[in-house]
């Protein structure tokens, strides 16, 4: 069986395959297996699947070897940032909508396109496992076979039985998912019901000690046919020979490749020529520059002290990554790509503007719509990212840039977590990025972090935009612990500067809950209670001044307090 053989850390499988229609005049099984190679072998993985049509039915063969093809070739196209569990259930998820369409004018289901499907997808240092039907996985742990499936099969009075569930039996389908650790030496086995239901753990065993597999996998199938089998019969047998190690690169092009000196104006570097330096940090040094067709480019290389460690350097190289796969005129593009590269940098494109921050600077009481406007398109952005199964993580007002056609753009991509890359090399994104006054809570108590932190600094972001300040103050950056986030109290943005009312003091707030959960469930829901009353919405009590304006009240306290001194000592004096 073919095994990837580009790089000596990469994951590396030997397979074994049988398969025969048995007693059964007709064969309605199918079975499959892809092993990528490169990148795609990184961000994919191998996938192995098996799929038994059901008895009844004279065309589920045709169900079974769509759902098989339709796995192997589509979930290789969805998107490399991804998870597993979203590229593959939504791919099984198309597979059943197709298969209950074409069942659709069929009185009786059970002669139509209906088949079970297991699939396992060996990805980095984990397997996935996603089931529907009684096909199963099974994993040999200590000698013995540990079930990683759960049959989707209803036995009634009597012995009959049916399926509960299969793809193209009904317009939506669960599928049943499960993550597993690898090992090396792991030994995973596929089956039908024609081989599982007469299937011996002995012969199983006598089976795995040969060293070629489709022998293996042969002996398997002949033991449950001799065991009294009626049924088609399929085995795929999947043994771990080595596991990557953690530290893959999306860009092995540029693993080797040295950090270039700091470049002057009118340096040219694999033909960007240096315009200027922009800005310099801990991460990296950002020059402006233009590409051989004119092409304005922010073009960044690492900095000193991130040289020296490796993992720094593949994050990284992952921004431009990351900007090539995300389409929004919200998040800044990619710089175009140099034919070769002969030193490590990353290029973006170039935005001509002013940063959020500047401009709140020049707006120190904006019009709530522009407030709405600059929101809105920032969301845009972030819904991108999340489409993609990215996190942001560190909006502020610095990585948001405005155009000269006032067009809101996040220009920094360096700290976007990526759910198939975490997956493919779990920390390569980093411990926590950001910035405390824009950091959600959960960062720092340790829940779980999700698209509601982005969430959060958005509402961060719409905040200090109306207010000139942090719903928070400085509170976030003493959280360690859950307690230390129930502790957390909002400052409501009501108050004589901002004008703000208060539905959308409300609405501020449930985006800004120390709580994820208790955040909006879209954020297409925060934008629409930014612009009206949300529908919960009932008007609250009158906050008095020492609550809106406590710096005012006070002043206003002491004011008070003078005239009544001076008026205390002019008696006093004409005594």
């Amino acid at each position: 069986m073919p095994r990837d053989t580009t790089s000596p850390d990469a994951l590396h499988v030997s397979i074994g395959q049988a398969a025969a229609a048995g007693r059964k005049p007709v064969m309605q099984d199918f079975h499959g297996a892809l092993v990528p190679e490169g990148e795609v072998l990184t961000l994919k993985g191998i996938t192995l699947a098996v799929a038994d049509g059901i008895s009844s039915s004279a065309v589920s063969g045709e169900a079974a070897e769509t759902a098989i093809g339709s796995l192997l070739d589509d979930y290789y196209a969805t998107p490399d940032a991804w998870s597993v569990r979203t590229a593959a259930t939504r791919v099984i998820a198309a597979t059943n909508a197709w298969l209950h369409g074409r069942n659709a004018a069929l009185s009786d289901i059970d002669t139509g396109r209906v088949t079970t499907l297991a699939a396992l997808i060996l990805k980095g240092r984990a397997a996935h496992v996603l089931h529907v039907g009684d096909s199963r996985v099974q994993r040999i742990a200590g000698g013995a076979l540990e079930r990683l499936t759960a049959d989707h099969r209803v036995t009634l009075a009597g012995g009959r039985s049916y399926l509960d569930r299969a793809l193209g039996a009904a317009a939506e389908v669960e599928v049943d998912y499960r993550r597993v650790a690898l090992s090396e030496g792991d030994t995973f086995l596929l089956t039908t019901d024609g081989v599982h239901d007469h299937m011996d753990l002995g012969i199983v065993r006598d089976a795995l000690s040969r060293p070629d597999l489709d022998a293996a996998a042969r002996a398997i199938l002949e033991a449950a046919l001799a065991a009294g089998s009626d049924d088609n019969l399929t085995v795929q047998i999947v043994r771990v020979d080595a596991l990557p190690d953690g530290a893959a690169s999306l860009a092995p092009e540029a693993a080797d490749l040295p950090v270039p000196p700091l470049p002057r104006a009118g340096d040219v570097v694999d033909g960007f020529r240096i315009v200027r330096p922009v800005q310099a940090s801990a991460r990296s040094h950002v020059f402006r520059a233009t590409a051989a067709d004119g092409t304005e480019v922010a073009l960044k290389i690492p900095a000193s002290d991130i040289t020296q460690d490796a993992r720094a350097l593949r994050r990284f190289q992952l921004e431009e990554w990351i900007a090539r796969r995300v389409a929004s005129p919200h998040v800044v593009a990619a710089g175009p790509a140099p034919d070769r590269r002969s030193v490590l940098y990353v290029t973006t494109a170039w935005v001509e503007g002013t940063n959020l921050r500047q401009w709140m600077t020049d707006h120190p009481r904006p019009a709530f719509e522009e407030v709405r406007g600059i929101v809105e398109q920032v969301a845009a952005g972030l819904r991108a990212l999340h489409r993609r199964e990215m996190i942001h993580q560190d909006l502020r007002p610095e990585n948001v840039m405005l155009d000269r056609d006032g067009t809101a753009k996040i220009i920094d991509l360096g700290s976007v977590t990526v759910a198939g890359v975490e997956e493919a090399a779990p920390g390569l994104l980093g411990e926590m990025p950001g910035t405390f006054q824009y950091t959600a809570p959960e960062y720092l108590s340790g829940d779980a972090v999700s698209w509601r932190s982005d969430q959060y600094a958005l509402g961060v972001l719409a905040y200090e935009m109306l207010t000139g300040r942090l719903p928070y103050g400085a509170q976030v950056a003493r959280i360690r612990s859950r307690r230390d986030q129930g502790r957390l109290r909002y400052e409501t943005a009501r108050d004589d500067r901002s004008g703000v009312p208060d539905w959308m003091d409300a609405a501020l707030r449930r985006a800004l809950h120390p709580d994820p959960l208790r955040r909006y469930d879209a954020v297409s829901e925060f934008l629409a209670d930014l612009r009206r009353p949300g529908p919960g919405w009932k008007a609250g009590r009158h906050v008095p001044l020492a609550e809106r304006n406590p710096v005012r009240f006070w002043q206003g306290v002491s004011a008070a307090l003078a005239v009544l001194c001076v008026v205390l000592a002019a008696q006093l004096g004409g005594r």
